[in-house]
């Protein structure tokens, strides 16, 4: 049972973010809620790590224009919840859509979520925001350099 209420908690703060509803999302985590995405800062400051309420996903609003996504997989087990989810970006500077696809691993307490943890390619990501091909601009230059 508790399972199912923590999966549900869990979607419901997924939905609420992906709506912009910043204060409905974060009334699903707890106040030193711990965020953590291994990723490069400098280009996705929204990612790496971020601790307590006032420090998550504002950023993210303020990057993208519109967000959309959709859930494969969720799996409930004690107070932990894994959401295999695809993410549809579209870029506040020009409407490009980034897509990607990441894992969101989540840990409640006293049911609220109190850490999240996402793996993403963010070399793809990366790739996608900067629009440009870094596989074929790092073997060109490793290949001058041979």
């Amino acid at each position: 049972m508790v399972e199912f209420l923590h999966r549900q908690r869990v979607l419901h703060m997924i939905e609420a973010f992906y709506r912009r509803d910043i204060e409905g999302a974060l009334s699903h985590c707890c106040d030193d809620v711990d965020f953590f995405c291994n990723a490069p800062i400098d280009i996705l400051p929204h990612l790496g790590h971020h601790h307590g309420k006032a420090e998550m996903w504002e950023t993210v609003y303020r990057r993208y224009s519109s967000m959309r996504y959709q859930i494969s997989n969720v799996i409930a087990e004690g107070d932990q919840v894994a959401v295999n989810i695809c993410a549809f970006l579209g870029k506040r500077r020009n409407d490009r859509i980034v897509q990607f696809d990441f894992a969101a691993f989540y840990t409640l307490r006293d049911g609220r979520i109190a850490k999240i943890r996402e793996i993403i390619d963010t070399f793809d990501l990366v790739q996608q925001l900067v629009e440009r091909d870094l596989a074929g601009l790092l073997t060109e230059n490793m290949s001058s350099k041979m």
